[in-house]
């Protein structure tokens, strides 16, 4: 007899991203929809994950992870950031972001206490913090430029609010924080007494000559916040489930104590590989460039098409609108697409709680050229 459950996640189902990748599959679409490149990683980096586990690195590695790894990432900061961090005390390497966001939300949100988090948003957010006890408070993003309306903010913090999540640059739209929404991030933070968990997983993925603004670079918000990264962006490798993430020493300690229980520790060769290669800062300066390069080929090929591409100025998602095409749902619009069109594509409706539907589409540019000219051609028939 199978016992009687009670779901704790009752409203969830299968995540958009293997959805919308299962359709594409079976419809044999150009899958421009979860977010993954199509092109091969670096050999170099290949060849060091062999080394070390020939070297036999093959073993747990330390709970916080790999103490050289910690190393190389401190450095790194400073000379991104201008700020020094302790790799003892303040790098704790993950599997993974969403990892590193769920240890956050565990080790600080009790029971009953409200987390603010921005629609469109990132679909592991709520229910981690549902799973701990946690509510989500929705505030949607203006459109059409998603950004941050602090006033809107400041009138939904009360005495049971206890983490902001930010996501710069952001997933899904693609737009980044200005200097202004740290600083107003910043004020809040300090005058609710809040702690900031910044979601910073594309931070070398900029693009028109604009700066990422870090949580780290600003010292009142770094002492209040956990900046969150992930390998798996950074180096092309989404299955290898490695990230980062930096906080000061008392919130890392809280942070280390529910991640060693979620996974305790992080593939070992791989981090050996990565505090390597780490070490060569050529193998992450170029990536905004490499990147743009790539948003402005599948812009360019789009051009004569009835989609309106949004500005994306920073991520690896181009978000395009098609209300110049139907006035069909955004999930209608998506499922069409993918089984008629051979293009796959995620509905934004689905970031947000409320469902709103903008009639936009997002489409991942992580792709080889060849993939996204075949992409495009398809797409500027429409």
């Amino acid at each position: 007899m199978v016992p009687k459950i009670e779901s704790r996640l009752p409203d969830t189902g299968t995540s958009i991203f293997a959805l919308m990748s299962k359709m594409a599959l079976e419809s044999g679409a150009i899958n421009l929809s979860q977010g993954f490149p199509d092109f091969r990683i670096d050999e170099n980096l290949i060849n060091l994950v062999y080394k070390y586990m020939l070297e036999g690195h093959n073993q747990y590695a330390p709970m916080p992870g790999v103490l050289s790894l910690r190393e190389a990432i401190a450095d790194v900061v400073l000379k991104t950031y201008n700020r020094t961090v302790n790799p003892e005390t303040e790098v704790t390497i993950t599997a993974g972001a969403t990892e590193a966001i769920f240890a956050a939300i565990a080790a600080f949100v009790k029971p009953g206490e409200e987390v603010i988090v921005f629609d469109p948003s990132y679909d592991s957010y709520e229910p981690a913090i549902r799973l701990n006890g946690g509510i989500p408070v929705h505030i949607n993003l203006t459109y059409p430029g998603f950004s941050v309306d602090w006033k809107l903010v400041e009138s939904r913090i009360n005495n049971r609010t206890r983490v902001i999540i930010v996501n710069t640059p952001h997933n899904p739209s693609g737009s980044i924080f200005s200097e202004t929404d740290i600083r107003q991030l910043e004020t809040l933070a300090i005058r609710h007494n809040l702690l900031v968990i910044s979601d910073e997983v594309y931070e070398r993925l900029v693009y028109d000559q604009v700066t990422h603004r870090s949580v780290l670079s600003s010292p009142g918000l770094a002492s209040r916040s956990i900046a969150i990264f992930s390998f798996g962006k950074t180096f092309h490798a989404t299955g290898w489930k490695c990230g980062y993430a930096i906080a000061p020493p008392l919130l890392s300690h809280e942070i280390r104590k529910t991640h060693q229980f979620i996974v305790f520790s992080v593939n070992t060769p791989l981090q050996w590989a990565l505090s390597e290669y780490m070490r060569e800062s050529t193998h992450f300066s170029g990536l905004a460039a490499f990147f743009q390069k790539k948003r402005d080929f599948f812009l360019n090929n789009l051009k004569g098409s009835s989609f309106e591409a949004l500005p994306c100025h920073g991520s690896y998602f181009q978000v395009l609108s098609y209300s110049n095409i139907s006035k069909k749902t955004d999930m209608e619009m998506a499922e069409e697409l993918t089984k008629k069109a051979k293009v796959a594509s995620i509905p934004l409706s689905v970031f947000y709680k409320d469902k709103t539907d903008n009639r936009l589409l997002r489409f991942c540019f992580a792709k080889k050229e060849e993939t996204l000219e075949r992409a495009c051609e398809i797409l500027r028939k429409m």
